[in-house]
């Protein structure tokens, strides 16, 4: 497994990425609301990125998908199509995920929204899974095993009677959008890798209310649960340090330290 080692000034360049992949989640709140399409919102999303920041959507294209973000509502878990006929309304849990290309390097982030007043069930969800995203961040240093993240991931999850699926990881990222290692959020071989300063990948679990199981779509993209139940996810780009981690698309919303870091 070629795992490649960034350098400073690949991290750099990741880190504009990671903040201005970061950037279009905050200007796009403001528009979240009931009555808004989420062809609309990726149209926002996609004049921000190419005009105000002069960059490129990795998704637009990529094997052919029709957008410049993934928007997945409510029991889709990833990789939904933005679409005019797609209305969000009152209680709606809403994931937008942006990864954008900025001199040659990728930043890639999500995160939840929910529309109007959330519903108990829809507010708990993402909450547990925001939480168990900083779980692994908190974890991340130099020397410990990749598999650890997915193990914790999982048993923090599972006690509040939720699922974390399968079939979608986290992964490398630098010049290439998606690159080695995997990065699995459950108990599962991965060949052993163990982290080292200089590594980048992103962390992104994907969490059901219900069963863990998916499916997915005719139009090929997008995957919704198999027991049509709530799910949520959330994303971070990161880059590993001598002592921690730094979080590259790290947002002014996040209640975790951009740097993290541990006595060595």
């Amino acid at each position: 497994m070629a795992i490649s080692i960034k350098t400073p000034h690949d991290i750099q360049k990741m880190r504009l990425a990671g903040h201005m992949a970061a950037e279009v989640l905050e200007i796009i709140e403001p528009n979240i609301k009931p009555g808004v399409t989420t062809g609309e919102l990726d149209r926002i999303c996609h004049a921000h990125i190419t005009h105000e920041q002069h960059a490129i959507s990795a998704c637009l294209g990529y094997h052919g998908f029709p957008k410049s973000v993934c928007i997945s509502v409510n029991e889709v878990v990833c990789h939904g199509i933005p679409s005019d006929d797609k209305v969000l309304k009152d209680g709606d849990i809403v994931n937008i995920d942006v990864a954008l290309i900025k001199d040659g390097f990728h930043g890639d982030t999500s995160k939840m929204f929910i529309v109007g007043k959330p519903t108990i069930l829809g507010e708990r969800l993402c909450r547990i899974t925001k939480e168990s995203l900083y779980l692994a961040l908190k974890m991340v240093k130099p020397g410990i095993l990749l598999r650890t993240l997915g193990k914790e991931i999982q048993k923090f999850v599972e006690a509040e009677k939720f699922s974390v699926v399968r079939e979608y990881c986290g992964h490398g990222i630098g010049e290439r959008f998606h690159e080695e290692p995997q990065v699995l959020h459950y108990d599962a071989d991965d060949a052993g890798v163990t982290l080292q300063a200089g590594m980048a990948f992103t962390i992104e679990p994907m969490v059901n209310a219900g069963d863990y199981r998916i499916r997915i779509m005719k139009d090929g993209w997008t995957v919704k649960t198999k027991d049509r139940s709530l799910s949520a996810q959330y994303e971070h780009t990161i880059v590993i340090t001598d002592n921690g981690c730094e979080i590259m698309t790290w947002s002014k919303d996040d209640t975790i330290p951009k740097i993290i870091t541990h006595k060595v």
